[in-house]
């Protein structure tokens, strides 16, 4: 049955007369953003409770724990006008900007992978056997190169086989969802036996720059020629277990346990342990000739670091708005430095979705309820019902 917004707001559902408590341990079940969302969509209650239970972002921090070090969240338009008002409101409108961005980052992390590796640019190697010829910046090449020079990233030569190297590299954006890394090792086609450098295992770290947190591109390949490296110039926010590589001329697969955000836009790739030794000299390398990242760039999400303690703060830009084709894929993004983009750019096709949500959302909420004891309802307080808000998550998802 299809409920009118005049019967909605007229007449109490089980749901409005809920303790508060109640309610938002109800809300704190849903596993699924798009769950809370719709939840949301039910009326401007159920809003209020999931706006002031926090729970999109208390939700998406179990689901992504490295957004545990984010303190605060800002938009790009955000004005520094200060206007009468009190507290209470401003409260208010903090947590509604919280609820929006944390329901935008839930909507963009679970769309599919781009297509192109994550990878912006490489940084640099923990050490390198022949400068620039066999450089790190050669391992973001697809092209395995038989017919001319070949083209592959390789360690210095070592007598121990335990000593480990690792590959550093800028991602797309300051934030990407990354979901697996593939690495191709290099086989040496042009010595006896074709034998084929890998690591014996790797490991993946995910973080930021600890000098420049704002900036993943501390350092360049091209000085980088020694071998020479710091590890404490970053702070890894999420560290993989540890893949055993086969010793195969393929590209390799290594899946996450789980989609990781990587806050800072920096990949180390740690190789841990060598299996070949070289002919020549009688010293065990690694080379590799392709890494790989699977995931998406979200771009118009940033992260802002101020005063001292640090304070990390997320931030999302209103200036790009992602255009999406049919199937998922990303085909750029809105950007207008003029003006703010209107809410039929931002929106779209959204529309449609919101109205199919209003139609549906008290029969399938309230079932959910049906066997829930009444008791009486208790509003913290009153807000505005601006009825934008009211569809806006619903129609992310």
């Amino acid at each position: 049955m299809v409920v009118s917004s005049s019967m909605e707001e007229k007449s109490p559902s089980r749901l409005e007369q809920l303790d508060w408590g109640a309610a938002t341990n109800i809300v704190r079940r849903l596993d699924e953003p798009a769950d809370i969302a719709r939840f949301a969509a039910v009326s401007k209650s159920c809003r209020r409770m999931v706006v002031e239970s926090r729970c999109i972002k208390e939700l998406f921090s179990r689901k992504f724990p490295e957004v545990s070090m984010f303190d605060s969240v800002a938009e790009d338009k955000m004005s520094t006008d200060v206007r009468p008002g009190s507290s209470q409101d401003s409260e208010w409108k903090n947590l509604k900007r919280e609820n929006k961005i944390y329901f935008v980052l839930a909507r963009e992390v679970s769309r599919p992978p781009v297509e192109a590796s994550c990878i912006h640019e490489s940084i640099c190697a923990s050490s390198t056997d022949n400068y620039p010829q066999e450089t790190i910046a050669n391992t973001l090449d697809p092209v395995h190169k038989e017919a001319e020079r070949p083209s592959y990233w390789s360690s210095k030569g070592e007598s121990n086989s335990e000593v480990p190297e690792t590959l550093t590299y800028a991602l797309h954006s300051n934030l990407c969802v990354v979901h697996e890394v593939k690495i191709r090792p290099f086989r040496a086609y042009f010595q006896r036996g074709d034998p084929i450098y890998s690591a014996n295992a790797v490991r993946f770290r995910f973080g930021y720059s600890s000098s420049s947190p704002e900036s993943n591109t501390l350092k360049s390949d091209r000085l980088m020629s020694s071998s020479q490296f710091v590890s404490e110039d970053y702070i890894w926010t999420y560290v993989s277990p540890i893949y055993q590589m086969e010793q195969e001329d393929e590209l390799q697969t290594f899946k996450l346990p789980r989609p990781v955000l990587c806050i800072g836009g920096i990949l180390q790739v740690e190789l841990l342990g060598r299996v070949q030794k070289q002919e020549m000299d009688g010293l065990y390398y690694i080379c590799i000739c392709l890494v790989y990242v699977v995931g998406r760039p979200l771009s118009f999400f940033n992260l802002e670091v101020l005063g001292e303690p640090r304070k990390f703060i997320l931030k999302h830009s209103e200036k790009f708005i992602p255009k999406y084709a049919e199937n998922g894929e990303c085909l750029g993004m809105l950007e207008d430095a003029s003006r703010v983009p209107s809410d039929d750019e931002v929106s779209g096709t959204w529309n449609s979705i919101a109205e199919r949500i209003r139609q549906i959302r008290a029969g399938r909420v309230l079932a959910m309820l049906g066997n829930i004891g009444v008791v009486n309802y208790v509003a913290p307080h009153d807000f505005d019902s601006d009825e934008e808000d009211l569809d806006d998550n619903s129609a992310m998802f």
